[in-house]
């Protein structure tokens, strides 16, 4: 098959729906040529229902990110589907969470704030450490991140946890560098998925995108982050890293 992620193996986290841009990319990197795992956590049947709404079916691997033994036995997992000649040649990460108290920025507890902190952005650095044993011949990681150069209206901790993601994502892109391994972010814009109705004051969030978005942006259209997930994880971009493409209508570069 022909394609920009021809004969690739990918793994993708955090498909939910197919309104999720994880959805998008593994549907996309499919297009692409590309062999796509995903993994689940929680409602596990949900996903594998997903799954199978793809262009080809995809196995689906149970994995909490706050859970060592299951990230200590992922390559494992993948190793049971792929057999001797199992590895991976990109990984998407499309996972973030925030308690409710973490959406009250003066009020929030560490309680809140660290469980944010770890599940959307110490695990970009655990699932990847957690596939390393795949990569031998290097490869490329990707995340999805929401810009956190500024504060946004009731993102509060979330905004917080994002800047720590895209701080991973060089540290991550410096150590890994020497492997042959790339990390970068796509910097979305607002979608209207299963994650988004978990964020209170979403609406207003978004509203800025009807008004400031000099390309346009369509919340209920999760592709054209997709593509740049994919993109990404092609060979197009061999020697960029620890870097963040904005998806995102245009929205980053407009002044007040």
């Amino acid at each position: 098959m022909s394609g920009i992620l021809a004969g690739k193996r990918i793994l993708v986290t955090g498909v939910l729906t197919e309104s999720s841009i994880a959805f998008q990319a593994a549907k996309v990197a499919q297009n692409e040529g590309a062999e796509v795992i995903l993994t689940g956590f929680g409602r596990l049947s949900l996903v594998e229902r997903i799954a199978k709404r793809l262009p080809k079916p995809a196995p689906v691997i149970e994995l909490d990110v706050t859970n060592q033994e299951q990230l200590d036995g992922l390559a494992d997992k993948v190793r049971e589907l792929q057999g001797d000649d199992a590895r991976l040649d990109g990984i998407v990460h499309s996972i973030a969470f925030g308690p409710q108290g973490a959406f009250n920025f003066l009020e929030a507890s560490w309680e809140d704030v660290s469980t944010a902190v770890q599940v959307s952005a110490y695990s970009y650095k655990s699932l990847t450490m957690a596939c390393l044993p795949l990569m031998p011949q290097g490869g490329a990681v990707v995340g999805l991140t929401f810009d956190a150069q500024i504060a946004w209206p009731k993102y509060d901790w979330m905004g917080v946890a994002k800047a720590a993601l895209e701080g991973t994502n060089r540290y991550l892109a410096r150590d890994l560098g020497p492997k042959g391994i790339r990390c970068n972010l796509v910097s979305a814009g607002p979608i209207k998925s299963m994650a988004a109705k978990s964020i209170p004051g979403f609406e207003e969030l978004a509203d800025v995108w009807n008004h400031r978005a000099p390309i346009g942006w369509d919340l209920a259209d999760p592709e054209p982050a997709g593509r740049g997930v994919v993109g990404m994880l092609s060979d197009f971009f061999p020697r960029t890293t620890g870097e963040i493409v904005h998806v995102d209508g245009g929205v980053h570069m407009m002044g007040a």
